[in-house]
């Protein structure tokens, strides 16, 4: 039996809007085949998203399963496996869509030239963005290193409709043979730790399409307004099923466009911000590790280990960053605004340098992506394209106070302080003795007084910038 094609899976699992399986189908049977690579390297899937990852996987081998095929479960190294299928089953043309993560493009660069040099035919697609990533330039050529000119020139694109589900193929069950299980990949901690992502996630297309549907019938019109508030359920919570393809962005932003009209433009905006991160990744690699503003390179971070072991914790003492923190270790999510509070307290507060933060969050998010992830990052220390300014540093009780005006999240996730006041939850080290004696909370013992003080934390995270500037 002759297969026509084998379909690299990688971070697509699902079957809309699927360009590399869409095709493979319309020229016969096709041999899937997902591949758990072993090299472990410093942005190896982390320890929550293997999690994720485990389920979504089952989730996506039952639907192909479901629909007649089979998917093939390898674990090593792509670069040696794919031509070794090739060869063993004597097909001679591979599909895949595209990856952007520096790492993987040499890989799959090299891939390609080897396998092109053996007569295999190799055809990539664009299943990750809502345009390809060399698809928007300045008229000089080059890349956008500002949001809103990229923005207004995506505008001006037409995005690729979504291509229609899968809803049959075809794949010998001989092929699979020597599958190995989702078991078998280890994904899951030896000792379990996820009671609070079980509780929070359903890692699947269909629940990815199911919660993008309650988003958008129930919570989008509130979007533009509430989103900053993270007591509320204005917020989309799409990362996740993004972050490993169970859900099309080409397909959620037509669905946008087609039923939401103007209410829908501040989510597809951030749909295009995950396509000019992807696009900074791209054209300039060395930013998920280096500064892209070459001055920070001489910035004089601080070597605080206790005080980052506090951070990541949730025992600052700042009530709305130990929120912030907790929900990330409990649930392996955290509201981008309390992301943003959290991340620019260890950058400026304590002076800890952005990569260290980078690297938790990578362990710990369960929508981790390098490029949202490292951008994010850079932006909220000043040292990114488009960044915010060095000198913009959060006052974290002033923000509790804005964004979670009734203290709301803050009780959820630090339930030590639920019987402060709506005002005093914020900053309990400003109460009197009598107060929190009143609330049962003595600092140091059960909640922490402040490991840097707010004023001199910033005067000296502003002398530290002065120094490069």
């Amino acid at each position: 039996m002759v297969l026509a094609s084998l379909v690299w899976i990688r971070k697509d699992l699902r079957l809309h809007d699927h360009p590399a399986l869409h095709y493979g189908i319309q020229a016969g049977e096709i041999l899937p085949v997902y591949i758990h690579e072993e090299n472990h390297h410093k942005w190896s899937i982390g320890s929550a998203q293997s999690w994720f990852l485990h389920y979504a996987l089952q989730s996506f081998q039952k639907r192909i399963e479901d629909i007649g095929g089979k998917l093939l479960i390898k674990i090593g190294d792509p670069a040696k496996i794919l031509p070794k299928l090739l060869k063993d089953y004597s097909i001679n043309t591979i599909l895949w869509n595209r990856s952007y993560e520096p790492t993987n493009i040499v890989m799959d660069n090299s891939l390609a030239e080897k396998l092109h040099n053996e007569g295999v035919t190799v055809k990539t697609f664009e299943g990750t963005l809502l345009l390809p990533i060399t698809k928007i330039k300045k008229k000089d050529g080059n890349a956008f290193k500002v949001f809103t000119p990229f923005y207004k020139a995506h505008q001006k694109m037409d995005i690729p409709k979504p291509l229609a589900t899968i809803k049959q193929m075809n794949s010998p069950v001989m092929m699979i043979e020597d599958s190995l299980a989702v078991n078998d990949l280890g994904l899951l901690p030896a000792i379990k730790w996820t009671d609070g992502l079980e509780k929070r996630w359903s890692p699947s297309e269909l629940a990815a399409i199911r919660h993008f549907n309650a988003f958008e019938r129930n919570r989008l019109k509130h979007y533009k307004n509430g989103r900053d508030f993270p007591s509320k359920v204005y917020h989309a919570e799409m990362s996740p099923y993004l972050a490993l393809g169970l859900i099309s962005v080409r397909s959620m932003y037509h669905y946008i466009v087609k039923n939401a009209e103007a209410a829908g433009e501040p989510f597809l905006r951030q749909l295009v911000w995950r396509d000019f991160a992807y696009s900074l990744m791209f054209h300039f690699p060395n930013t998920i590790e280096k500064p892209m503003n070459k001055k920070f390179e001489n910035f004089k971070w601080n070597e605080d280990q206790e005080a980052f072991i506090k951070w990541r914790k949730g025992l600052t003492g700042y009530p709305i960053v130990d929120a912030g923190m907790r929900e990330l270790w409990e649930t392996g999510y955290m509201h981008n605004r309390v992301r943003m509070i959290a991340a620019s307290f260890l950058t400026k507060h304590l002076l800890i340098r952005w990569q260290n933060g980078a690297e938790w969050f990578w362990d710990t998010l369960v929508d981790a992506g390098l490029a949202n992830n490292s951008m994010g990052w850079q932006w909220v220390a000043g040292s990114g394209a488009d960044a915010s300014p060095y000198f913009r540093i959060f006052n974290p009780t002033l923000q509790s106070k804005k964004f979670d005006p009734n203290g709301d999240y803050i009780r959820k996730w630090v339930p030590e302080l639920r019987t402060l006041s709506d005002d005093a939850i914020h900053a309990p080290h400003e109460q009197s003795s009598s107060m929190l004696e009143q609330a049962g909370i003595i600092l140091n013992e059960n909640y922490p007084a402040p490991i840097v003080e707010h004023k001199a934390a910033r005067e000296r995270a502003l002398a530290r910038y002065n120094e490069i500037k």
